[in-house]
């Protein structure tokens, strides 16, 4: 788990629903050091220190304590991914129970104290889901939050025997979970845990969530309580506290053998039905997970926080250590979803083909119009127009932007181009009919013969022709093309597959763009220009790479992954809004 990084707290269709047995291993392997440590001091200090014993042990479990959270917050810094699952990075959660279990007897509090404390504590459990990032914060610093505050409140009932103010009473905060129903919860708790999270995890593969909400959510809960109920009645109970029955006089003695034989088969027959049974929906959860692989659709739902791609670069969102997604092989096939759906016309076709995405509902339109660089903006559009109550209606050609050109060529290669030609004059008087409320295309090309990028001198007359319309252009600055020196593209995916990494793969970003958006040049000559310029979500400052909070941005040499796209949804509702004040 911690070379795949598979964080608990990630929970998803792609995680295993076995996964939260990782626990029971660290908790496991403290009682065994834990217990193999105090024997060893016990024996070997027993006499030398006597009756002192008791305080060696609070030294050697405050030394533990201190080395493992030290190293914790060390290991958090490094690998928080491994960390989570590091053994000593963990120890200190446990040895601090057992250190303030030494120091019970010395608990000597009124009951005033005690209130307030168990108070503070339980509210400070009670909230830190909603106010600690756990998935990025454990097992650092703030893990003494949650840690801390179940030491406090168990503290804060104990030694009351002592204080004779106190009449051995409990605080209000512990005689609340010391009622019958919290009593109830709390004697099925090991199974609650143990059932929850299967549950949750082939709940979010049967419904292709990333996240439960909170309906479906309290019905996983619900679901796992009457299955822990059940279990604890059935299983724990009668394995745990069957007591023998008294001999009765001249009673027949039994075999050992034959009186362990019933309960034998019974927990035998109760361990074989749940080995097959997690290991037949464990074959089905994995063959969920790879066809939705295969299908590409698993990567729409990548967890925002293990994959912030562009918003490493725009909101400094931290990156965990994490594979990079889309893989190379995935890449060439994570794409929009127009491409998939036959929206785009093709080199050979000069149809005009409209699709509609967004809230397809929606009253205000906005036209994607243009070449396949337009094309790969609407993964983001169609999230914006769900989410801000506005369609996308495509009218899109292969490797055609919207041109004045006569004799259009096709980019890299410069081969002829008649066909666009052809569809540039289809398509233009059918946007002007439409007339959308706003025509979303690109407004720069590279330079073939020097670095950076230009606005051609035919998106000019495109430009006019809408100005005399009336209808307004958000002019989106291009993303870079993947070069080499000798003016070849390269895909990104063969290169890291070849053994590059994401800098020795990338290109100096003055290299593809030039100082300032181009477009900005135009603006007032032609104030229907709304200029959107994402180089930032795609470039460092002075370089391009490839892949960026852990996700891979290419699916070829010059079109950003569907993958990445998502993730600049925001950036780019932003830079929408106040283009157009819709929102």
């Amino acid at each position: 788990l911690a070379s795949t990084a598979s964080d608990y707290l990630r929970a998803g269709e792609t995680v295993s629903p076995l996964q939260h047995i990782w626990s029971m291993s660290v908790q496991g392997q403290f009682y065994i050091a834990l217990l193999a440590i105090i024997f060893a001091f016990a024996y070997l200090l027993r006499r030398p220190l006597g009756r002192h014993l008791r305080w060696v042990f609070i030294v050697v479990l405050t030394a533990l304590t201190v080395a493992s959270f030290v190293y914790a917050i060390i290991a958090h810094n490094t690998d928080q991914a491994v960390a989570y699952y590091n053994s000593f990075a963990r120890a200190w959660e446990l040895t601090l129970g057992a250190l303030i279990g030494a120091l019970v007897p010395y608990v000597r509090w009124p009951m005033w104290v005690r209130t307030v404390v168990a108070t503070v504590s339980l509210l400070a459990i009670l909230l830190c889901g909603w106010f600690i990032d756990g998935v990025n914060e454990f097992p650092g610093p703030w893990t003494l939050v949650p840690v801390g505050a179940t030491v406090l409140f168990i503290l804060s009932a104990a030694n009351r025997a002592a204080d004779p103010h106190t009449g051995g009473k409990l605080p209000l905060p512990n005689r609340l979970l010391a009622s019958k129903p919290f009593v109830a919860l709390g004697s099925m708790a090991y199974s609650l845990y143990l059932w929850h999270w299967p549950l949750l995890i082939f709940w979010l593969a049967y419904s292709g969530r990333d996240h439960a909400g909170f309906l479906d959510g309290a019905i996983v809960l619900l679901v796992s309580g009457v299955l822990a109920w059940l279990t604890t009645r059935y299983v724990e109970t009668p394995l745990r506290y069957k007591a023998p029955a008294p001999r009765q006089v001249n009673e027949v003695v039994v075999p050992w053998r034959t009186r362990m034989r019933r309960p034998t088969i019974v927990l035998g027959s109760i361990v074989t039905l749940l080995g097959v049974t997690l290991t037949a929906t464990s074959f089905t959860w994995r063959e969920h997970v790879t066809v939705e692989r295969a299908s590409g659709k698993e990567l729409s739902g990548l967890s925002a926080r293990d994959y912030p791609g562009a918003r490493a670069l725009i909101n400094n969102a931290k990156v965990p250590k994490l594979p990079m997604r889309p893989t190379v092989l995935e890449a060439k096939d994570d794409v929009p979803e127009s491409t998939h759906a036959g929206c785009i016309s093709d080199f050979s076709n000069v149809d005009v083909i409209n699709c509609t995405y967004g809230n397809k509902d929606a009253q205000r339109t906005i036209a994607l119009a243009g070449g396949s660089h337009a094309e790969h903006w609407l993964t983001a559009l169609d999230l914006l127009g769900r989410m801000h109550d506005f369609k996308v209606v495509t009218y899109l050609k292969m490797g055609c932007p919207l041109t004045t050109e006569q004799k259009p060529l096709v980019m890299g290669d410069n081969r002829p181009y008649p066909k666009c030609r052809e569809w540039n004059e289809k398509v233009m008087p059918k946007l002007l009919a439409d007339k959308p409320d706003y025509v979303f295309t690109t407004s720069t090309r590279p330079w073939n013969i020097k670095p950076g990028d230009v606005m051609p001198g035919f998106y000019v007359g495109i430009w006019q022709e809408f100005l005399d319309a009336g209808i307004d252009v958000l002019a989106m600055r291009d993303t870079p093309w993947l070069v080499r020196s000798n003016n070849k593209p390269f895909f990104p995916a063969d290169c890291l597959a070849d053994g590059g990494d994401a800098v020795s793969c990338g290109v100096k970003r003055a290299a593809v763009l030039s100082d300032d958006n181009p477009t900005l040049a135009f603006v007032k000559r032609f104030p229907n220009l709304k200029p959107l310029d994402m180089s930032d979500a795609v470039c460092r400052p002075d370089f391009c790479r490839v892949v960026e909070g852990n996700v891979l941005m290419y699916h070829d040499s010059h079109h950003l992954s569907a993958t990445y796209m998502r993730t600049m949804t925001n950036e780019l509702g932003r830079q929408l809004a106040a283009a157009t004040g819709w929102w």
